[in-house]
């Protein structure tokens, strides 16, 4: 897979995505062409991966400036708040929705005053959705520069669900550092995990990386312990949906066991996501919302029911990993280490 996958992008009058549910088996386009369906996509999972979901929600907000039927920009604005709700409520885990959401609304309350008519508003608000998938992909390529001397010579790397190209802009916040070990010559090898229940490991990660030329293995969740015990691990890079004041993360269920496994077995434990992503107006990451998806996606594989009748699934989406597990945040402004309350404002304020 080339550097220039698109995973979201703006086409005419829609947001274009990659339909993650059907891959690795089909690669289809879906076309966006109503704030209803930029939601749907995101609710449903269509799209994934926190700066996907933030691009995608820019292109949302715009798309909902374009097919306003404000006469004034006022009324254009309202509408904005509305739809900056509507969307908001998709997921509630991965910062990067609201902040992208945050930021087109800002956009434009900044512009109203300026502006004459809501559809000179509008066009403004598509230029800003692109400059948000622009700097997106600017962030990825910066955390690869940031992250890839980190992973030895002849590393071997394990990553858990998708923090790659399908999850950002294009090149992707946890693999960008692979990428570019990768492109630089160096001789890596990836462990994946499957990433259970939705597979995005084996789906979506192994694709990628498959597609690539990187080496990999593809393991289940419940192998990555005897793999480090074994010695077959350097290092562990994944990504993350929400970094909060005191460096602790949300991301998918299962990273906080594996930063445990790590920790027991003196193997480094790197997040590695945009500054987007960390949200400073949270003390710590008790107070992050985790979103609860259906059982369905626990006791069906591949729609198939795979557990008894009748018998009940829990399914947190993501769990939080402390702080003082984690070895260092890797950001496009560099990497933070402990303590990381105090670098993680350095680079969210872009000191």
């Amino acid at each position: 897979m080339s550097e220039e996958l698109r995973t979201v992008w703006w086409e005419a009058d829609a947001v274009c995505l990659i339909d993650q549910l059907l891959l690795p088996h089909e690669q289809v386009v879906v076309r966006c062409t109503t704030p209803e369906l930029v939601a749907h996509a995101i609710k449903s999972m269509q799209v994934r991966g926190a700066p996907a979901i933030g691009c995608t929600a820019a292109y949302g907000m715009a798309l909902i400036a374009l097919q306003s039927q404000a006469e004034t920009v006022p009324a254009l604005l309202a509408d904005l708040e509305a739809g900056k709700v509507m969307l908001d409520s998709q997921r509630p885990t991965a910062v990067n929705l609201a902040w992208a959401t945050d930021r087109l609304l800002t956009k434009a309350r900044q512009l109203s005053a300026e502006v004459a008519t809501p559809q000179a508003l509008a066009a403004a608000l598509l230029d800003e959705g692109h400059a948000v998938l622009n700097e997106d992909l600017a962030m990825c390529h910066a955390i690869g520069d940031h992250g890839a001397p980190l992973i030895p010579a002849g590393g071997r790397v394990l990553t858990h669900c998708n923090a790659g190209g399908l999850a950002t802009a294009g090149y992707g916040t946890a693999l960008a550092p692979m990428r570019t070990a990768f492109a630089q010559g160096r001789n890596i090898h990836v462990w994946v995990d499957e990433t259970r229940p939705f597979l995005q490991g084996a789906r979506l990660t192994a694709w990628e990386l498959h597609q690539a030329g990187i080496s990999l293995t593809l393991i289940t969740d419940n192998m990555a312990g005897y793999m480090m015990k074994s010695g077959k691990v350097d290092c562990v890079i994944v990504g993350a949906d929400r970094i909060v004041a005191n460096g602790d993360t949300a991301n998918k269920i299962g990273t906080y066991s594996l930063a445990i496994l790590a920790r027991a077995h003196n193997i480094p434990f790197y997040i590695a996501a945009p500054t987007s992503t960390i949200d400073l107006t949270m003390e710590h990451g008790d107070l992050i919302p985790i979103e609860e998806r259906s059982e369905e996606e626990v006791t069906h594989l591949g729609g198939r029911m795979i557990a008894p009748v009748g018998v009940r699934a829990a399914h947190p989406a993501f769990d939080v990993t402390p702080a003082e597990l984690i070895t260092g945040i890797i950001t496009e402004r560099g990497v933070v280490t402990a303590p990381f309350a105090e670098g993680l404002r350095r680079v969210k304020e872009g000191a």
